[in-house]
C-alpha cells in the first residue's frame, strides 16, 4: 500500500510524449476543479526537465486561465525561450480539452557567489507544539468537509499557528496568518535516476504545491469570512509568482508567513515569505485570487 506521499509524487512524475511535451493526470480535488497548486507544480516539472543540469529554478510567475479538470489529462508543451551563459528560461501552457488552462513562464541560474542579506524570520511557534489536520479540522468544520480536506492534504503535514479563517467566522483579525508544513514524509537522498524521488528541482516544485493552499487565508480573515469551507466566499486563484532564494528541503519545517496588504474590485492579494526552520528566507511568494461574496449572505 503506498503513502499519500507516494501518491503526490506519482501524480507530479509526468509521462514525456515528445520531447518537450508532457502529460499529467489529476486526482479526485475537494472542489471541481484542478488544485491550481498541482497544475503549478507540474508545470514547473516540465519546465525543469528542458534545462541544463546545474541550473536551479529561482522564480517563476503563472496565470491560472480556466477550471481544469480532473477527469482529463494535461498535456503541458514547453518552449525553450533562452539558454543563456547563466540563465535559462522557459515557457510553458498547460492545456485540456484543446484550450489553455494555465501559463507559466519560469527562469533558472546556474549557482554563483553574490551580495546576502534578509529580512529576519518573524516569531512563530514551534511546529512540534501545534496539532496537526486531522487534530484540528474536525473541531471547526463539518465531519464530512474535514474528513475531505484532510485526506486532500495528506502528503503534506500543515500545521496552523492560530485559528484558520472558518473556526473564527463573523470575527473579522489581523490579515495575516502563519502555517508550518513539511511533506508527510522523508524524501530520498539517493533516489534511483529514472525516479520523480531523483528530480533535481523535486524540493521547489512541492513547495510551490503547498504555496497555493492557504495563501489567500490572509484576505479572509480581514473580512471574518471562513471561504468555500462554509460556502461564504467564492474564490479560485488568478496569478502566481515565486522566488526561490536560497536552498531547502520540502521533508523539513518551512514557515509559511503570509499577509494580505489590500483586497478590492472582487479580488484580494496575498503575500508571503517562506522560512527554513533555522530563520533562512527560502522564497517569496505573492498571489492574486477571486474573492467574490454570494450574494444575500
Amino acid at each position: 500500500m503506498t503513502s499519500p506521499l507516494d501518491d503526490l509524487l506519482d501524480l507530479l512524475d509526468l509521462e514525456r510524449i515528445e520531447q518537450d511535451i508532457f502529460r499529467g493526470r489529476s486526482r479526485s480535488a475537494i472542489v471541481p476543479r484542478v488544485f491550481g497548486g498541482q497544475v503549478a507544480a507540474q508545470a514547473l516539472i516540465a519546465a525543469g526537465r528542458t534545462v541544463p543540469e546545474g541550473r536551479a529554478a529561482h522564480s517563476l510567475h503563472a496565470y491560472f486561465l480556466r477550471p481544469g479538470d480532473p477527469g482529463a489529462p494535461i498535456v503541458y508543451t514547453v518552449d525553450r525561450i533562452r539558454d543563456g551563459r547563466s540563465f535559462t528560461t522557459r515557457r510553458v501552457v498547460a492545456v485540456q480539452h484543446g484550450q489553455p488552462i494555465f501559463h507559466l513562464s519560469s527562469s533558472f541560474q546556474e549557482y554563483e557567489e553574490g551580495l546576502e542579506h534578509q529580512v529576519d524570520m518573524p516569531a512563530a511557534p514551534d511546529p512540534e507544539s501545534l496539532p496537526t489536520a486531522a487534530e484540528m479540522l474536525p473541531q471547526h468544520l463539518p465531519a464530512d468537509v474535514a474528513a475531505r480536506l484532510v485526506e486532500a492534504r495528506a502528503a503534506v503535514d500543515l500545521r496552523y499557528a492560530e485559528t484558520p479563517p472558518w473556526g473564527s467566522v463573523g470575527t473579522p483579525r489581523a490579515p495575516r496568518s502563519q502555517v508550518w508544513f513539511r511533506t508527510n514524509g522523508k524524501l530520498a537522498d539517493d533516489p534511483p535516476p529514472d525516479s520523480v524521488w531523483g528530480d533535481p528541482h523535486l524540493h521547489v516544485c512541492l513547495a510551490t504545491y503547498v504555496s497555493d493552499m492557504t495563501l489567500l487565508d490572509s484576505v479572509l480573515l480581514a473580512h471574518g469570512r471562513g471561504g468555500w469551507a462554509v460556502g461564504d466566499v467564492v474564490g479560485a486563484s488568478l496569478d502566481h509568482a515565486m522566488w526561490f532564494h536560497r536552498p531547502f528541503r520540502a521533508d523539513e519545517w518551512l514557515l509559511y508567513d503570509q499577509e494580505s496588504p489590500s483586497a478590492s474590485g472582487g479580488r484580494g492579494l496575498g503575500q508571503a515569505g517562506i522560512y527554513t526552520q533555522d530563520g533562512r528566507l527560502a522564497i517569496s511568494v505573492i498571489q492574486e485570487g477571486v474573492v467574490r461574496v454570494p450574494r444575500g449572505t
